[in-house]
């Protein structure tokens, strides 16, 4: 049996080679790398920017920079517009965390990359809780909820995994995840 073609295979050229120019084609792109049987897609609303973003990250073992790069500014520090270099491990602990829930439900994000003076900032004006080391700073740190999952089901999910440290926020309503040691609080 012949399987059919999505694109005509010159559409669907000039639809990569435009993506990889200029990424005005990532959607269509997109769209075809989810239906890859391997594929690792991750949604995020953003609660400080009020952005979304969707896409596939990852296709078996590779990562796709662009993804990456577009992650990596989605992250960014919210309080300076400043941009790091998020650990792509940090992407594959959210998938397996999202299949870990059952859902396919986008991370509200509350925080992830910190820059040194915001995170020096919030540690001197928050009365506690922010690391003068944190794994922020590194783009190794996220801290979310996720629509559909009580927090202490996803703070659970999230240590079942031990994948990293897992520190539970109940009155600041979220959970913090890293791809550091695995430790929890």
């Amino acid at each position: 049996m012949k399987t059919k073609c999505l694109l005509p295979r010159r559409q669907f050229l000039c639809q990569t080679a435009s993506l990889l120019i200029t990424g005005s084609a990532l959607s269509c792109s997109q769209q075809i790398l989810a239906s890859e049987s391997k594929a690792r897609s991750l949604a995020f609303n953003h609660t400080h920017t009020g952005e979304r973003l969707s896409l596939v990250y990852a296709v078996d073992n590779q990562y796709i920079p662009q993804a990456l790069t577009q992650l990596n500014h989605f992250l960014r520090d919210h309080y300076s517009g400043q941009v790091g270099a998020i650990d792509p491990q940090l992407f594959d602990l959210l998938f397996q965390l999202k299949q870990t829930l059952g859902t396919e439900q986008a991370f509200d994000v509350i925080s992830g990359y910190r820059c040194v003076q915001t995170n020096s900032t919030l540690r001197n004006t928050r009365g506690g809780g922010v690391a003068k080391h944190s794994l922020h700073m590194d783009g190794k740190a996220i801290d979310i909820r996720c629509a559909g999952a009580s927090l202490s089901d996803l703070g659970d999910a999230a240590r079942s995994l031990r994948l990293g440290g897992v520190g539970f926020y109940q009155s600041e309503q979220f959970v913090h995840v890293d791809t550091g040691r695995i430790r929890y609080w």
